[in-house]
């Protein structure tokens, strides 16, 4: 029961420093102009969907504490590279659409779009922890797929540009999360 409750408090703080540094970097612009600097770099957006693997790890040994520095470690990777020298103009582009987005106008079916997102990581946290494999590869599949869809219909030829991150972070999280899933499950 203690270990529940210290579970509990831990993962909650890293929810509470998550959602803070969503709200300081929508609400400070020169904040969020020095992520974004950073995030233009080619690791970041590498680097990024990997952190699904430890969270499904994390959901699937039910430890909401190991979920929540995931998805801290997952937001705050946008920064974690130095600002690259040298930018493909399609990214500059497509980062630059996002930045647009983010701090455009706010209504009802950007809020709705916008929920997709913690949904998406409650489905897939739910997922692991039932221990349910296709549930959980069905879950990342309709997130990068979302992901992928959203860039190109809203951002046109330079959503493309997460093309290659996208579906390589997709192929390479399933492959590992599958093989991880039957290592843990003999256990």
């Amino acid at each position: 029961m203690k270990n529940q409750k210290q579970d509990l408090i831990i993962g909650s703080i890293f929810l509470g420093l998550t959602l803070a540094f969503i709200a300081v970097s929508m609400m400070h612009q020169p904040f969020f102009d020095w992520v974004f600097d950073r995030h233009h770099n080619p690791w970041s957006w590498y680097l990024r969907p990997l952190f699904l693997l430890p969270f499904c790890y994390f959901a699937f040994k039910k430890s909401f504490t190991g979920m929540m520095v995931s998805v801290f470690a997952l937001f705050t990777s946008m920064f974690w590279f130095p600002k690259p020298e040298v930018v493909d103009q399609s990214v500059i582009t497509f980062l630059a659409f996002e930045k647009e987005y983010l701090y455009g106008e706010w209504n009802g079916s950007k809020i709705l779009l916008t929920l997709t997102i913690p949904i998406s990581f409650i489905a897939l946290g739910l997922a692991f922890w039932k221990r349910s494999l296709v549930m959980g590869l069905g879950v990342i599949v309709l997130m990068a797929t979302g992901k992928i869809v959203w860039s190109i219909q809203n951002a046109g030829e330079s959503g493309k540009s997460i093309l290659i991150p996208a579906i390589l972070g997709l192929l390479i999280c399933s492959g590992l999360i599958y093989y991880g899933f039957k290592k843990l499950e003999k256990k």
